[in-house]
């Protein structure tokens, strides 16, 4: 079965290598970082040849929230080093510039047995932590040969991918096997699980993750963020501004619509425009210009001034959950066209009224709980944007209302990682802390209210 596997990825590398080779050519993505999918690391990277613990997190979003775990398990496991490994390029941008505590940032290697037992030669974990439900079936075989414990942390099992992974589920319950414990976000997630053929016994429901990978504003005192973005976003009190975050092709145009009727109330409003892909910063900003508005990148942004433009596009990585608390109302991306959605807890942390669309299926959970809490608002059609966007411009209390519920959930639900961190230290025990605690066992998982 893991031969028919290997053979089938490589079978689907050959048939997209055009569309890389595209990008490659196109916008110079992917030449510099094969070397390191290949299993070729610089001679530096663990030259002394230390044991580590090894997190991969696959993109911008799973980066953000191995903050929650870097710091303390560096802390617990001074004598290990950590790596972590992403696969886009975004993701190994944001993590060099967020992630002080780890040692070292890489690419991801492909699944194939060869490469994998390079890289797992240069990085000598003692610990492989997957973030969400990055499975990859060598990798975990070889790591289960070499003795290296292996955890899922913030794992999920979406109602999208979950139909997919029953149709090879024999294999899948092989390759479930190799997965020492599992650390996830929900019940259902947990239910999922089993069904696929892990061991209820290895599972914990956690919670998510993501609610403490949150930098809580009490962090920027005096008014001094630690991010420098907002000094090229010097806005005067009573202006009103519209982020709207990770957009995906065909909600610009949405977000555009209902940013004109916001313009007609607040003639003086502000758009943020921030595309989820680096390579649609052009497109993103020649559609603004075309529907007749002032629009500049955030590269193009004096320091220590007002922006003079109607839309700002957000050109740059890893500014854009800072940005959030400049925010009057904030639209979140991915959710109008059906992606799945993305991250809303960075603008709640903010106590900003939040809208997204129908397509959440990615946070589910989070999403019903913003929902039942009254904690942000969700819209179905275009025409529902443009009326939200404008009711919560014009509603300072709506908009009160909503950011507070926002932000009191946040704070009523952080603690996976305390959850997370023990799991770990029954894996891979650290000094007098060694001793286990008993079997996991799978626990309700309820947001509190």
């Amino acid at each position: 079965m893991y031969l028919a596997y290997s053979l089938l990825t490589l079978a689907v590398f050959v048939v997209v290598s055009p569309y890389f080779l595209y990008q490659a050519l196109r916008y110079k993505k992917y030449i510099g970082t094969l070397r390191q999918r290949l299993g070729f690391l610089p001679i530096t990277f663990n030259i002394d040849a230390e044991e580590s613990i090894w997190i991969h997190a696959v993109s911008v979003g799973e980066a953000l929230t191995a903050r929650a775990l870097a710091s303390d398990l560096k802390a617990r496991y001074p004598r290990l080093r950590l790596f972590v490994s992403t696969t886009t390029i975004a993701g190994q941008q944001v993590a060099k510039k967020n992630l002080s505590d780890v040692d070292a940032v890489f690419y991801f290697p492909f699944d194939w047995t060869f490469i994998v037992r390079r890289t797992l030669r240069l990085v000598r974990p003692r610990l492989f932590v997957m973030m969400e439900t990055e499975i990859w079936p060598n990798l975990l075989r070889e790591c289960r040969r070499r003795g290296v414990k292996t955890v899922m942390i913030n794992g999920r099992i979406s109602s999208r991918s979950y139909p997919r992974y029953k149709l090879v589920r024999p294999f899948f319950r092989r390759v479930l096997g190799d997965v020492d414990r599992f650390c996830v976000q929900s019940e259902e997630s947990s239910r999922r699980l089993v069904a696929l053929g892990a061991d209820a016994a290895h599972i914990s429901v956690t919670g998510s993750l993501k609610f403490d990978s949150l930098e809580l504003p009490a962090a920027i005192s005096h008014g001094k963020p630690r991010e420098r973005v907002l000094r090229f976003f010097r806005l005067s009190p009573n202006r009103t501004v519209i982020v709207a975050g990770s957009t995906l092709r065909g909600e610009e145009a949405a977000v555009l619509g209902a940013f004109a009727r916001v313009k007609a109330t607040s003639p003086g409003a502000l758009l943020v425009l921030a595309p989820r892909h680096p390579e649609r910063f052009g497109e993103v900003e020649r559609l603004s210009r075309d529907a007749g508005f002032v629009t500049t990148r955030r590269s193009e942004l004096p320091i220590d001034a007002e922006p003079r433009a109607d839309v700002v596009v957000l050109d740059t990585l890893g500014e854009l959950a800072q940005l959030y608390q400049v925010s009057t109302a904030v639209f979140v991306g991915g959710s109008l066209e059906d992606h799945g959605g993305h991250n809303i807890l960075e603008p709640a942390i903010f106590g900003k009224p939040i809208v997204f669309g129908p397509y959440m299926q990615n946070f589910k959970e989070i999403a019903d709980a913003f929902l039942s809490n009254d904690a942000a608002i969700q819209v179905q059609t275009e025409r529902e944007l443009n009326t939200a966007l404008l009711a919560l411009v014009t509603d300072p209390v709506r908009r009160a209302r909503l950011g507070a519920a926002a932000r009191a959930l946040v704070e009523a639900n952080r603690g996976a990682k305390t959850k997370t961190l023990e799991v770990i230290g029954e894996l891979l025990p650290h000094g007098d802390d060694g001793h286990g605690h008993g079997r996991s066992v799978v626990r309700p998982f309820r947001l509190v209210h």
